[in-house]
């Protein structure tokens, strides 16, 4: 029996969905499965597909209050989203929602290229905004460097969803854990090698996350990381 990992994000999962209605797949997407159609329930998937979800979406409110905490004087916070991309703009909306709760103002920017992110941070200087939430779109995963450069050049703390950001010098990154995402993926890839039906196996949810802080940065920003927030940190980079 074949099995096929789709573990590059929702459009790849979706394209493997096509392809075929009897070979299994799992997948490793950053949003909701059920929404685009990649599974009719999260308990139940049913059909020939099921797999992991990081469900980035909800974090973004944790990520807000973790900013709002590292930077509280930044006044309006601007969210980078990929405006081609539906589970981008869902943390956008998710973005929005919290800040509204915790009476903070935001700012939508759209990027679907790379050349869109100069545009947003040349936004970003004109409005003087103050604080930046990066969602987690592969776009901006793929030019991690550079928004991390952009961000220190504009004196902009940034969150953001993937500890790699931290590790190259974004100031932090809070999310669910890839790796951990990808090892629940292989599990159910030899669970269904070994006779289980893909439709059968409950789409995973996580329950690992990571938090990141990058003091070096916090300092290159003049900003004091609390002591209660280094302690709760997973892992702090001096």
């Amino acid at each position: 029996m074949a099995v096929i990992a789709a573990i590059s994000g929702t459009p790849a999962a979706l394209a493997a969905k096509a392809a075929t209605a009897t070979i299994p797949i799992v997948f490793a997407i950053g949003g909701d499965p059920v929404a685009p159609g990649l599974v009719a329930r999260l308990d139940q998937p049913g059909g020939n597909v099921t797999g992991v979800t990081f469900y980035t979406s909800p974090l973004m409110a944790k990520r807000l209050e973790l900013l709002r905490e590292l930077a509280p004087n930044a006044g309006t916070v601007a969210v980078l989203v990929n405006k081609d991309s539906p589970a981008s703009l869902l943390e956008g909306t998710n973005a929005q929602a919290a800040a509204q709760a915790f009476g903070v103002q935001t700012q939508i920017l759209n990027a679907s290229n790379e050349e869109h992110i100069d545009d947003a941070f040349t936004a970003i200087t004109r409005n003087r905004i103050g604080a930046l939430l990066v969602s987690a779109d592969p776009l901006f995963f793929s030019n991690r460097d550079k928004l991390v450069e952009l961000c220190a050049r504009h004196a902009v703390p940034a969150s953001y969803a993937d500890h790699e950001y931290a590790e190259v010098g974004g100031l932090f990154s809070y999310g669910a854990s890839r790796a951990d995402a990808y090892r629940q993926a292989g599990i159910y890839v030899g669970r269904i090698l070994k006779g289980e039906k893909p439709g059968n196996l409950p789409v995973v949810l996580p329950t690992k996350f990571e938090f990141v802080i990058n003091l070096k940065t916090a300092k290159a920003l003049a900003l004091v990381v609390p002591l209660t927030l280094q302690a709760s940190a997973d892992e702090v980079i001096e």
